[in-house]
């Protein structure tokens, strides 16, 4: 770890670079996918989607250095219900949720859209982001599941939004953004 490398981004490449080793696809999503295309803020947790089956979670978890607490249970079922599991680091106690990907035909684009970057803190440590036009489709149907309350997933959108401005590729939100049920949010956070 670099002295201006987070801890949380520490481990998460620890994870990833089991990911890779084993040839698992993976992208970075929730609030460091956010702050990576929008705007920066602070948080321990890890938002990994992962193409997990048993047998591949399996071997995941037989990987990972003793320091990490995992539930291989747990990580089982949420495979076969494609929900999710976590993973902690013990030492800081940075918590990674893995999420399985879905079976839906948006689940499998955001994975396949999904781009390798290099962090300045990380330079030599490529990671697969989650792309600004996915964080904002799925930082909406959070914010929607929520009830609309939460200040930090809409201010998250928001800062995607004005931070890629017109580098988005609007005729794809607006494609999935329909076919999710999420078109009010986004003209709204687009300001239309």
């Amino acid at each position: 770890m670099t002295p201006e490398q987070p801890e949380a981004l520490r481990v998460a490449l620890e994870i990833i670079g089991v990911l890779d080793e084993l040839g698992i696809s993976y992208h970075l999503g929730g609030s460091y996918a956010s702050s990576i295309h929008g705007i920066p803020r602070q948080t321990q947790d890890i938002d990994l989607v992962v193409d997990l089956d048993e047998a591949s979670v399996t071997e995941l978890l037989d990987r990972l250095p003793d320091d990490y607490y995992r539930d291989l249970q747990s990580a089982r079922e949420a495979v076969r219900r494609r929900a999710s599991f976590n993973l902690i680091h013990l030492a800081s106690g940075v918590k990674l949720d893995l999420f399985i990907v879905g079976a839906e035909p948006y689940d499998r684009e955001e994975l396949s859209r999904s781009r390798e970057v290099r962090l300045p803190s990380a330079p030599d440590c490529p990671l697969r982001v989650k792309s600004a036009e996915d964080t904002i489709l799925r930082k909406l149907q959070w914010f929607r599941l929520g009830g609309e309350t939460s200040d930090r997933q809409w201010g998250d959108v928001l800062g995607v939004v004005r931070s890629q401005g017109e580098a988005l590729d609007l005729e794809y939100l607006e494609r999935w953004a329909k076919a999710l049920g999420l078109e009010d949010l986004l003209a709204r956070a687009r300001g239309v």
